[in-house]
């Protein structure tokens, strides 16, 4: 039985899906980061996949969403949004901690995902985080800056007017270059990263992470350990097959799975 327990890390609200038998084994962690204006429940789903093939499965509410909710509109947290990302990225780092310390999680065991704004905060993670063992990003993009500026040409577009001078959004958006994985792609460290996206996103334009993709197997000749999922007719929702695609990546490349894989080569090559 896959059993459901809320906690709080730090004041930071969190749901942990788990096998109820392993509740108190250390297993392999995986960390996952919801989208813009979601909460930790919407994606209860992906967490009990991965809870089913023995994994720890954490959501937390990312701030100003969930139970964090401070009553902002969309157009009052669209400004705030690099903010929320640049806290997540941290907050995430906070709750390994808890689960690593609590004898619940092997250090060298973890994985972090997310949808969307949580793929962003995944792969800007990886600018940070040594201890991120695979990588899953579903329509997210790794390349902050350039996303920012876009961001704020559509806002423009539609009519807004920001609450900020122009010279402060600039320097908003060249301190993101810390977090930006398109500047520093060095930071994937050989690391499994899988990216699924919707080529008919209009949300998280598809190309800035297609490009990077591209860039990495040009680059650094990485073929086995970076992926993309590409569907065509897609926009910004997650199909059944990314869903699938982020549990299997997880399967394969952290704990048990990892080793059943490496097994399965050793075999293969005697």
């Amino acid at each position: 039985m896959v059993v459901i327990r809320k906690e709080f890390v730090n004041s930071i609200p969190v749901l942990e899906v788990v096998q109820e038998k392993k509740l108190a084994e250390k297993l392999p962690l995986a960390i996952f980061a919801h989208g813009f204006t979601s909460a930790k429940e919407n994606n209860l789903h992906i967490a009990y996949l991965l809870a089913e093939r023995g994994f720890r499965a954490v959501l937390p509410d990312a701030p100003y969403h969930g139970e964090r909710d401070e009553g902002f509109g969309e157009v009052e947290l669209s400004v705030r949004f690099w903010d929320i990302v640049i806290k997540t990225i941290h907050e995430v780092n906070t709750v390994k901690d808890f689960y690593v310390a609590g004898g619940l999680a092997a250090s060298g065991e973890i994985g972090l995902a997310g949808t969307s704004m949580g793929g962003i905060v995944t792969l800007g993670a990886l600018t940070q985080y040594d201890w991120i063992g695979a990588a899953v990003s579903l329509m997210g993009s790794p390349s902050y800056r350039e996303m920012a500026g876009w961001q704020v040409d559509e806002l423009r577009k539609r009519g807004h007017q920001l609450p900020i001078s122009d010279e402060d959004l600039a320097g908003r958006i060249e301190a993101l270059g810390v977090y930006d994985l398109s500047l520093q792609p060095e930071k994937v460290g050989g690391r499994p990263l899988l990216f699924w996206h919707g080529e008919a996103d209009t949300v998280v334009p598809h190309h800035y992470a297609w490009e990077f993709y591209e860039k990495q197997l040009k680059d650094q000749q990485r073929n086995g350990d970076i992926a993309f999922i590409s569907e065509r007719h897609a926009g910004h929702k997650v199909t059944r097959k990314g869903t699938y695609a982020l549990v299997d990546w997880f399967v394969s490349h952290l704990g048990s799975g990892r080793e059943s894989a490496a097994e399965r080569k050793a075999a293969v090559e005697l």
